[in-house]
């Protein structure tokens, strides 16, 4: 299935990745990242609707990564070059307007890392993903 020569099953496959990873890395993390974006545990409300959000964000982030992959031309949509991409991705877009927002929020660094970290793992997925289901 592809729309405008896009693999939405590859889309479809890098954001469930995507988002398991971030649930498997956010749960192991939970409480330095709380403690890092000023959260009180009891104060914490992640529910459904916020899960929803973030899958939809996701899809849209999975589709436009391999938009940018698909870019690359023919037999570049590759494992290596997924990869790549989502690297670049992060680094050019993710991580500096994550870090931009972070210093004008008065947050620490230690949420841009933990956040930085999670987007970078996202990125990488989702682009490996992509990379090996093609666009």
């Amino acid at each position: 299935m592809a729309f405008g020569g896009i693999n939405l099953w590859a889309v479809l496959a890098a954001t469930v990745c995507a988002f398991i990873v971030g649930a498997v890395y956010y749960s192991a993390l939970s409480r330095p990242w709380m403690k890092a974006a000023g959260i009180a545990p009891e104060d914490a409300r992640f529910g459904p609707a916020l899960f929803a959000i973030t899958f939809a964000c996701q899809l849209v982030m999975a589709f436009v990564l391999a938009g940018l992959i698909g870019h690359l031309g023919d037999g570049q949509v590759t494992l290596r070059n997924g990869i790549i991409s989502g690297f670049f991705v992060w680094a050019g877009f993710m991580a500096t307007t994550m870090a931009v927002n972070h210093r004008y929020q008065n947050a620490g660094w230690d949420l841009t890392l933990i956040d930085g970290a999670h987007w970078l793992l996202v990125a990488t997925v989702m682009g490996a993903v992509i990379g090996l289901i093609g666009v």
